[in-house]
């Protein structure tokens, strides 16, 4: 992948695009499929362009994210751990059984997890039924 910075010659406008590469940014210009976000004319072409040069700061702040993003991903996994302990599992069941539980009244219950869609949350929680979206990762992936 590459990113050009692009600038209108009809509005004079600038905008970045990301291609495949630098051929695939030929073809469309030559076929005329690269238009300006503004105004959309046809009229686009490369705009210099400051090379993106890595400091030793931008080394550290890499560092540092990825340092901050290790300690995340373990308390993510702790997290994981303790509702895989607590909780029942019940996959792609999730709206369901979270149905099921909730107008049963079940006082006295464990706790469930499992997979369900942004749309099938969101319809539990216009129900009353009180969830929670958890990052999640594979153990195999891990």
């Amino acid at each position: 992948m590459i990113k050009y910075n692009l600038k209108c010659k009809k509005c004079k406008k600038e905008f970045e695009s990301w291609f495949a590469s630098s051929k695939e940014y030929e073809k469309l210009v030559n076929i005329n499929k690269l238009n300006c976000i503004f105004c959309n004319s046809y009229k686009v072409e490369k705009s210099l362009m400051s090379p993106n040069i890595q400091s030793s700061k931008n080394k550290n702040d890499r560092m540092l994210n990825n340092k901050k993003m290790r300690n995340i991903r373990n308390k993510i996994k702790d997290y994981q751990k303790f509702i895989k302990e607590n909780f029942d599992y019940v996959g792609d069941d999730f709206s369901y059984k979270a149905r099921t539980l909730h107008y049963k009244k079940t006082k006295n219950f464990r706790g469930i997890y499992g997979n369900a869609s942004k749309k099938e949350i969101l319809e539990l929680k216009e129900e009353g039924i009180e969830t929670d979206i958890i990052p999640w990762f594979d153990d195999k992936k891990s």
